[in-house]
Formats: structure tokens, C-alpha cells, sequence
């Protein structure tokens, strides 16, 4: 993973990962903005942005002194990449305990079911990296 820090902008930092290779890879941007993050996973042959989730961390409804968090979801006509947003907003919403933006955009021409498989593995081990490296350097501020 890469940070890169602008003195200039002392309110946010970026960091990013990847994993996978080829058509295969998937990478993912972080920007840390104040307390909050934005994240955008593209991969496949074509990045894009298929489809967007917005996620605000809440106290569980059947525990309410753990988090949960709720989300709200665009996507683009054609596209299917809305769960894997809405998935990743609510795990770094509520694993954070800030608001969430997640943009998503993975697309391989004529993708088998194994080919969506890899993506899919692929995202999961940069989603784990970013979330990994966040909570371990307490980049981000839980005094929401």
C-alpha cells in the first residue's frame, strides 16, 4: 500500500492498494476526508463507476452499544457492481464509525462465472488490506 501526504491539504491523505493481475487486478483508492472516506475499487479491462453507496454508521438496533451502519445505493443502468458497494460501505462504516462513500467500477468483456469469482476474491483482499492498514495507523477519528 501507498500513502501519499500533501502538507498543503493537511485534512486528507490517500492510500491505496491492489491485488490481482491482468484483467484480474483490482484497485483501490482511499481519500481520507477529515473523519470521513471516500473509496473507489475499480478493475477488469474497463474501470468505470457502475455504481455508488453512501454509508452513515449507527448504533445496532438489537445492541445498541455496537455499530451498524445504514447505506444508500446508485447504480448505473446495466450495471451490477451495487452490492459490492453497498457490502463494502456498510463493513467501513460501521468498522470506522464514519460516513462512507464507495464508487465501484469492474468490468472483464464476456466474464464467466470464474473470471467473477477471482474479481470478487481479488476485491475482498484489497478491501481487507485498506481496512487493515486504516485501523491499525488510526487514520481515521472514532469521536463521531
Amino acid at each position: 500500500m501507498t500513502e501519499t501526504n500533501n502538507p498543503a491539504d493537511s485534512g486528507k491523505r490517500i492510500c491505496q492498494t491492489a491485488a490481482g493481475e491482468g484483467f484480474y487486478k483490482v484497485e483501490i483508492l482511499a481519500v481520507i476526508c477529515g473523519d470521513d472516506l471516500a473509496l473507489n475499487i475499480c478493475g477488469g479491462n474497463k474501470y468505470h463507476i457502475g455504481a455508488a453507496a453512501l454509508a452513515v454508521p449507527r448504533p445496532r438496533l438489537n445492541d445498541p452499544q455496537k455499530l451498524s451502519a445504514t447505506a444508500s445505493v446508485l447504480t448505473a443502468v446495466g450495471h451490477k457492481e451495487d452490492e459490492l458497494a453497498r457490502s463494502a460501505a456498510l463493513l467501513f462504516a460501521s468498522a470506522l464509525n464514519c460516513t462512507v462513500n464507495v464508487t465501484v467500477g469492474i468490468h472483464i468483456d464476456n466474464a464467466s462465472e470464474k473470471d467473477i469469482g477471482i474479481l470478487n476474491e481479488n476485491c475482498l483482499s484489497a478491501l481487507t488490506a485498506i481496512l487493515s492498514e486504516l485501523q491499525s495507523e488510526k487514520k481515521l477519528s472514532t469521536n463521531h
